[in-house]
């Protein structure tokens, strides 16, 4: 099976030398990388900017942006039968970046707001009917319900929601707790462990999806 992974966060310039991102490490999306690789299947890991190495065996596309990151998705769709967007891309970018640093001296620059791409979204369309889609939800309240509008909205298979308001997982962790929402079936739970040990279990349940459209 050909898996296509996203990971980290997005960085959204506000001049040349700042930007606008999150606290997303990548180590969850790494994590799903190399237990894909791990089970056998070929694996292109499109990852933001992080400081992991990547897992052996995995192709790594590195981006910046929410839109370089959808233009490297939509490059590597039609290759994978699996994706998993496990990465944090912005809800919101600047509209125009200064060409230049701007200086403290000017006062706090005002900054206007527009989306960013929603990759989901965009690739929605294009999804073929042998292909599963797997969506991450990273909230820090009402998570089941956001992970059940995200699961119905962005046409997926499956979505993994996390709460992201703990230090002790989720962003930045080495640990994680999932609820893993089904399209038409029952929500499954992967108790507190490590990212490693979450990644394995989410990919044998994908496995076996995938197996069932083929």
């Amino acid at each position: 099976m050909n898996v296509l992974v996203t990971a980290g966060p997005t960085r959204e310039a506000i001049d040349p030398v700042r930007f606008v991102s999150n606290r997303s490490s990548g180590r969850m999306g790494y994590a799903l990388a190399a237990a894909a690789r791990r089970a056998g299947h070929a694996v292109r890991l499109v990852s933001g900017p992080v400081a992991l190495d990547p897992p052996p065996g995995v192709r790594l596309v590195r981006v910046v942006s929410a839109a370089d990151m959808l233009a490297a998705v939509e490059q590597n769709l039609p290759w994978c039968d699996l994706l998993v967007m496990a990465a944090a891309v912005a809800d919101w970018r600047p509209k125009h970046p200064a060409a230049h640093k701007l200086k403290k001296a000017d006062g706090p620059p005002v900054i206007e707001w527009e989306p960013a791409p929603d990759i989901l979204a965009a690739i929605a369309p294009r999804k073929k009917s042998s292909q599963v889609f797997c969506g991450f939800a990273a909230e820090t309240r009402a998570l089941a319900r956001e992970a059940k509008r995200k699961l119905r909205e962005k046409h997926l298979d499956v979505i993994a929601a996390n709460d992201v308001s703990r230090s002790d997982r989720g962003f930045d962790s080495d640990r994680n707790e999932l609820a893993v929402f089904f399209a038409g079936g029952p929500v499954r739970r992967i108790p507190l462990a490590r990212k490693s040990v979450c990644a394995a279990r989410l990919i044998s349940w994908l496995e076996k999806i995938a197996a069932k459209k083929k």
